[in-house]
């Protein structure tokens, strides 16, 4: 036996068992595409200018106690949401300087005018920071919902980018579209609030809300999930502790209530803050803010070190394991609004398989049909090299998880025409040398040399292409662009690798006179 054969068959046959068993069964190891199998296709688009709003007002609150902590008198802080626009308004003009020191300290905000005096000043957003607020909700958007999907753990989804807020979802398998949306749809913000004791809910629907606080409905829920009551909260605005700082939330049961609720776990820095918030307002009541809406409005009994709290609320155990869910994810930077919602039947999916495979196979049949007709026994090589690509081409996909989808399948009609085209070079090649009167042995070297360059050329070439079709393009080209990118690897593997070694097996083992090709 030739010496390079005794390492080459070894790593063929370790190639083929290897590939055959990352591929087998198919039907387990191959996940198919939205196209293929069916699923839930959603557009959404991200309220960016919400995650401004928000920024806003958060801003707008942290500058009223600030200042308040430095002793400075303050009529008003007045948020204009449409311009972005912060004024402060002084009691007395002593306080301007120590205003401005305070003031300078929030670098997104740059002064644009002192009026009445210098009593009222007048910051705005940088147009910068108003863009890079915008840019990363949708980055943390896209975030957000790709951790909520990981943790529900399903499979093969596709969560991108599209222009430049809205942001395509795509679940293959999936059927109950509602449970998605649920799921991603809501924004989930925690935030503790104190409860503004100094007026009923009633009265200040009567003589006005006091200036830093708001009205919240807290929705009381039966065992079932169904509201059965709206309850009326005059919270503070400003925000203690929101939910950036947990560590977890996992659903508990409580068996006093026969109950579910979700108990929350904060990291160091939210410990810390929890545990001085119930310290300082003992005997007074915390509100649970989910999305603007009151979960619940617990009275503060005693200070709560150890960074843990819970949520309860009237949850079925559906609501609580979502709720935990989204928690570990994290909030949502801005509202999404739903501008697509598709439900791919199965049915399609079917069809659309059974055409592909069908096509695949006709395209086989036809594909060795000829080649056995031209090349004769010698076509018999690549008719198994053609086999192996196959196996190599579907034990690939199976080993990174990729999902077939129809452009996919086109990859692979594609990919057997160029395995094909590789072996004809090869071919063609060894017949020009067998015509010019070399013997069988240097006509099958100098065919493989000869044609070794043009198929990485013609090979390499492609390949780029993939490459740039797999970074720029959608879901579905990707899909087109994976297939071809290892269907091209596994091409040049079997024509030059694989075929050169089975006429080095045939020649090495009797003098061959005549090579049927």
């Amino acid at each position: 036996m030739h010496k390079e054969l005794r390492w080459k068959i070894p790593l063929i046959l370790f190639v083929v068992v290897g590939f055959s068993w990352l591929a087998w069964p198919l039907e387990e190891k191959i996940n198919l595409g939205l196209d293929l199998q069916g699923g839930v296709h959603l557009v959404l688009e991200v309220e960016a200018e919400e995650a401004v709003e928000f920024s806003m007002e958060q801003r707008k609150e942290d500058i009223k106690h600030a200042l308040g902590d430095d002793d400075i008198e303050v009529d008003r802080v007045i948020l204009n949401k449409d311009t972005n626009v912060i004024r402060v308004i002084l009691v007395d003009a002593i306080d301007i300087k120590g205003a401005e020191d305070v003031l300078k300290n929030y670098t997104a905000l740059e002064k644009k005018e002192t009026l009445r005096g210098g009593l009222e000043m007048v910051y705005q957003l940088r147009d910068d920071e108003y863009e890079y607020i915008m840019d990363n909700a949708i980055q943390q958007a896209l975030e957000v919902i790709r951790n909520r999907i990981d943790i529900v753990g399903l499979s093969e989804p596709t969560i991108q980018v599209q222009g430049t807020r809205r942001i395509l979802v795509q679940f293959p398998g999936v059927d109950d579209p509602e449970k998605i949306i649920k799921l991603i749809g809501e924004t989930a913000r925690l935030e503790f609030k104190l409860i503004d004791e100094s007026i009923s809910a009633a009265a200040a629907k009567t003589r006005g809300v006091p200036p830093g606080s708001e009205i919240l409905i807290e929705k009381v829920k039966d065992k079932a999930g169904k509201i059965i009551e709206e309850i009326p909260h005059v919270v503070k605005k400003r925000v203690l502790l929101t939910g950036d700082m947990l560590t977890g939330a996992d659903v508990r049961f409580d068996n006093q209530l026969n109950e579910p609720y979700v108990a929350i776990n904060f990291d160091s820095l939210g410990g810390s803050i929890f545990f001085e918030v119930t310290k300082n307002n003992v005997k007074k009541r915390l509100a649970i803010v989910l999305d603007d809406n009151v979960v619940s409005a617990p009275v503060i009994n005693e200070p709560i070190a150890g960074g843990r709290a819970s949520i309860t609320g009237g949850f079925t155990t559906e609501d609580a394991k979502f709720l935990a869910i989204k928690l570990r994810a994290g909030a949502l930077p801005a509202k999404l609004t739903m501008l697509e919602n598709r439900t791919v039947g199965p049915s399609l999916g079917r069809d659309s398989v059974e055409a592909g495979i069908n096509s695949i196979i006709i395209g086989m049949v036809a594909v060795v049909v000829f080649i056995l007709i031209y090349y004769r026994l010698s076509g018999v090589v690549a008719v198994g090299a053609l086999v192996l690509n196959l196996v190599i081409l579907l034990g690939a996909l199976a080993y990174f998880g990729a999902s077939l989808t129809l452009p996919g399948i086109a990859g692979i009609i594609l990919t057997v025409g160029m395995a094909i085209d590789a072996n004809v070079l090869v071919f063609e090649r060894i017949r020009e040398e067998i015509r010019v009167g070399k013997t069988v042995r240097a006509a099958i070297d100098a065919g493989f040399a000869k044609a070794f360059r043009t198929i990485v050329d013609a090979n390499v070439t492609t390949f780029i292409a993939a490459i740039v079709l797999f970074q720029f393009g959608t879901g579905p080209i990707k899909g087109f662009a994976i297939t071809l990118c290892i269907g091209i690897a596994a091409s040049m593997f079997t024509a030059v690798f694989v075929s050169r070694a089975t006429f080095d097996t045939f020649m090495s083992r009797k003098k061959i006179e005549r090579l049927s090709i």
